[in-house]
């Protein structure tokens, strides 16, 4: 990601959450701001960023926001006088205006994307929009759906907020508990993209998964005694301790077992393994909880082997039983092959692959290539790996599986060509 992309996701909802609390309309806000974000990313690339960069955004938003205002006007006969006035005297600050946005801004943007008129899916969608600053592709990706349903989706949930009358403003103690549900699956997915992109050169985006460990913390803050809460960051810090052993030199995928353990963030592991502790003492565990245990599992076990596989078959199945995610059971399937080998563990593959959502995704032909592979069965192996390698828009996932793949073709001629013993 170039330095103006990195900029323009810090400050895009610094600006909508400015321009929204000043104009109350989110939806004509936010595409304002889109708007803003195109023009700065063609114009900055040639010009240079500017001096102020936020002022710059928040000037060229507050136009597009007064052109979509003349038009609604224009377009409603009955406030046409109304919009000439309004039109006439509008104040467009200056493009080095400081805009010096209040950072809980964001988290208050998060909750008004979340409101309880919107459905959990749509609203997580609208949030990672607007806040998280993925395009409609990365968030049709995430949810396994076409872009065009996305757009679409994104669309309607930006209506619901405003015939809804939603304000700019933290909502109270007893809306905000039902708001939470949404809020926690958009940071986890925000998290989730910058963990392992889906599409582009870089195996993982450090802005995003680093703010969505910001937003967290403040969530935690906002309510501390919530399990699922804790759960959740707890998760974001177990996995994020991994990120540095990750990548190679190249930024190429290393996989967990071939991963160095000294490279993983102990901070980062013994802050997130007190918070798994803390979230279990306060409750049932929730899906949050229960995966955020899994990655404290892996990252306090020396190796692959020596990892307590038993442990995390029962977790997943557990979790598996209270999300309904495809990709939990996909993941449940890879602890079934280190508990009870690779036959069982293509067996239950072969179930879901019946799935919709997961039938022709790169992550099945992946997890069932490296389970063909365990069984040596190389052939199927690397089939599968260049089917993995063709679905995925990850160019570090697709070199990793075409290496895969040409591994398993070398072995599979190997034992060709070998006399038997």
């Amino acid at each position: 990601m170039t330095s103006i992309e990195h900029l323009l996701r810090e400050l895009a909802p610094q600006v909508l959450g400015v321009l929204t609390r000043r104009h109350g309309d989110f939806a004509a806000a936010e595409d304002a701001v889109q708007e803003a974000l195109i023009a700065a990313a063609e114009q900055w690339v040639t010009n240079g960023i500017p001096a102020n960069p936020s002022g710059w955004l928040y000037h060229v938003a507050t136009r597009r926001y007064t052109d979509h205002l003349r038009s609604e006007f224009a377009r409603q006969q009955r406030e046409q006088d109304t919009a000439v006035v309004w039109a006439e005297n509008a104040f467009v600050p200056p493009p080095d205006v400081d805009v010096t946005p209040d950072r809980d801004d964001t988290l208050t943007l998060m909750f008004m994307c979340c409101h309880p008129a919107l459905t959990t899916a749509s609203a997580a969608a609208l949030t990672l929009r607007a806040v998280g600053g993925l395009t409609t592709n990365e968030i049709a990706s995430a949810y396994l759906v076409p872009s065009a349903t996305m757009g679409q989706r994104i669309s309607r949930a930006k209506q619901a907020i405003k015939q809804a009358g939603a304000t700019f403003a933290m909502p109270a103690p007893g809306e905000r508990t039902r708001a939470l549900e949404s809020v926690m699956q958009v940071l986890y997915l925000l998290f989730s993209e910058g963990h392992t992109a889906s599409s582009g050169d870089a195996l993982v985006r450090t802005d995003l998964s680093a703010e969505a460990i910001r937003l967290a913390r403040l969530l935690r803050d906002v309510a501390p005694d919530h399990p699922e809460v804790t759960g959740l960051l707890a998760l974001m810090l177990l996995t994020e301790a991994r990120r540095e052993a990750r990548t190679g030199a190249q930024g190429e995928l290393i996989p967990l077992d071939e991963q160095d353990r000294t490279r993983w963030n102990r901070a980062s592991i013994d802050e997130g393994t007190a918070l798994v502790e803390q979230a279990f003492a306060k409750g049932t565990a929730g899906a949050y909880t229960i995966q955020a245990a899994i990655a404290a599992l892996h990252d306090e076990a020396p190796n692959t082997v020596n990892t307590d596989w038993p442990q995390i078959l029962a977790l997943y199945s557990v979790l598996e039983g209270i999300s309904g995610n495809p990709m939990v059971s996909l993941n449940r399937a890879i602890a079934v092959a280190m508990v009870h080998g690779p036959a069982s563990a293509l067996s239950v593959l072969d179930t879901l692959a019946q799935d919709v959502r997961l039938t022709d995704h790169h992550r099945l032909h992946a997890v069932r290539a490296h389970f063909h592979d365990m069984a040596g069965d190389h052939e199927q192996a690397a089939r599968h790996y260049r089917l993995a390698a063709e679905r995925t828009a990850s160019l570090p996932e697709q070199h990793y599986l075409i290496g895969k793949a040409q591994r398993a073709n070398a072995m599979r001629n190997d034992a060709l060509i070998s006399p038997p013993e």
